[in-house]
């Protein structure tokens, strides 16, 4: 007999943003696995009778495979991510483990969606994601860097919003300095940009800035950089993308 397997989206990070089937695949399961920063952020939601399975950044493919094969063995087991599980978070680690089994070994899997951090930042800021827009992982532990740049200048080119996610950490210094310069390639200096860190939690914090003086040190792996378009405009402290394209700045 095989479990299920809830693949759990918490949002940014503030209970209020938890969607209630959120709050209730982390209560029911039996087994509740995450990073042990996500694990702490629902840890309201946990308790005595249920075991709790941490585990660090990078074992993103372990995580799985160990929450998978609780729920092959009958559990009912929880896989938390931050933001929306489906957008770099761990669906497709899990989708892809359960796909691998045989079919009378997999369990049941549903995925349970969450706010983005994109989104949730995008609230704070106004309404720059108003219309069509891109979001792209500055991280290269996943992709070559080589890779990323070339989805950055065709987002770049297609005079897209942009929503850029893992600008910037202690190991990685440079990215964000040299989308910056691409994104410059491509765009004038006064596009508006808005950088959010730690939406939705303790220490929040909302800067308006443009491309030209966008200062990567003001970012870290917490921060969501949003860069406008030709129809995003700066209104006091808002950003908004116009609906209608081509409006002027």
């Amino acid at each position: 007999m095989t479990g299920l397997l809830s693949v759990v989206g918490l949002g940014p990070g503030a209970p209020v943003h938890r969607t209630p089937a959120a709050q209730d695949a982390v209560r029911d399961a039996q087994a509740v696995f995450g990073y042990h920063t996500y694990l702490a952020a629902c840890a309201d939601l946990t308790g005595p009778h249920q075991s709790v399975v941490p585990s660090g950044i990078g074992a993103e493919q372990q995580r799985a495979q160990d929450a998978v094969r609780a729920a092959a063995g009958g559990a009912r087991v929880a896989l938390v991510s931050s933001g929306d599980a489906g957008v770099y978070g761990m669906a497709s680690w899990a989708l892809t483990t359960v796909a691998a089994l045989p079919p009378a070994r997999r369990p049941a899997v549903r995925v349970v969606p969450g706010v983005t951090a994109a989104i949730a930042a995008s609230a704070l800021l106004g309404a720059p994601l108003a219309r069509d827009f891109a979001c792209l992982s500055l991280s290269d532990l996943l992709a070559p860097w080589a890779a990323v740049e070339a989805r950055l200048r065709a987002v770049a080119a297609a005079d897209l919003v942009l929503a850029l996610y893992n600008p910037r950490s202690r190991g990685r210094s440079w990215q964000l300095l040299r989308a910056r310069d691409v994104l410059a390639e491509y765009r004038p200096g006064d596009t508006p940009v808005g950088l959010v860190t730690d939406a939705g939690r303790d220490g929040e914090c909302v800067e308006l800035t443009t491309l030209a003086t966008l200062d990567p040190a003001r970012a870290g792996m917490h921060t969501v950089v949003i860069v406008g378009a030709a129809s995003t405009s700066r209104l006091g402290g808002w950003l908004v993308t116009a609906q209608s394209l081509g409006a002027p700045r």
